[in-house]
């Protein structure tokens, strides 16, 4: 399976530490690389990586992968300003069949990929890993909040009162994905969790706790 970064955000909040948030050291690793090593783990070796502020210094860094013993394939989001969704919708034509969707700084135990990929999903279905101890986070109101109900997530966002769950940003995601973050960006909501509120909708977006 192949899987998608999405890098491509400024990252304000790190910028007292880096200019060029998953460059980011963390132990002696940039934050994106981490990234990549764990998917590694997990099997996955190759990658497409949305790139746009400070893109040409992430490329520089990370080359074509061989050095992770990997492949990395880049897609330009001159729209970086805008919503997370719009990253993903301009990695389109990159992929055909599921994928891996992940964020460029969230770190994670390579296990928990690893449940994810024998998770069963139909091709109309996305999943999202999701923590269900909201209260071990620092920083509540930044987290963007889940509520689940049965088998299935009900609602998402980072306003969200009424959340049992926080999104982890780990993904298992089927080409839907795009089709409906095509509907979410044209009225105007252009992030990633815009999608996913529509396929919420259709009862169609599943979850697996950590």
């Amino acid at each position: 399976m192949k899987a998608l970064i999405i890098a491509a955000g400024q990252g304000t909040r790190l910028r007292p530490i880096g200019d060029t948030k998953p460059l980011v050291s963390l132990l002696g690793l940039g934050l994106i690389e981490r990234v990549i090593l764990t998917a590694k783990k997990s099997g996955i070796k190759e990658f497409c990586i949305v790139i746009g502020y400070n893109g040409e210094k992430i490329k520089e860094h990370l080359s074509d992968g061989k050095k992770y013993g990997v492949e990395i394939q880049y897609v330009q989001n001159d729209q970086w300003t805008q919503g997370n969704g719009i990253s993903v919708l301009k990695a389109r034509d990159h992929f055909k069949k599921s994928f891996v969707l992940l964020m460029a700084d969230h770190n994670y135990d390579h296990r928990i990929l690893d449940q994810l990929l024998i998770t069963k999903i139909g091709k109309d279905e996305c999943i999202l890993c999701v923590d269900k101890n909201p209260k071990d986070y620092l920083n509540i109101d930044d987290a963007t909040k889940v509520r689940t109900v049965d088998h299935r997530i009900e609602a998402i966002g980072k306003h969200l009162s009424d959340y049992n769950c926080i999104d982890t940003g780990i993904f298992i995601c089927n080409p839907v994905i795009f089709d409906v973050l095509e509907q979410s960006t044209s009225k105007g909501d252009e992030g990633l969790s815009g999608g996913i509120k529509i396929l919420a909708q259709r009862h169609k977006m599943r979850y697996m706790l950590l």
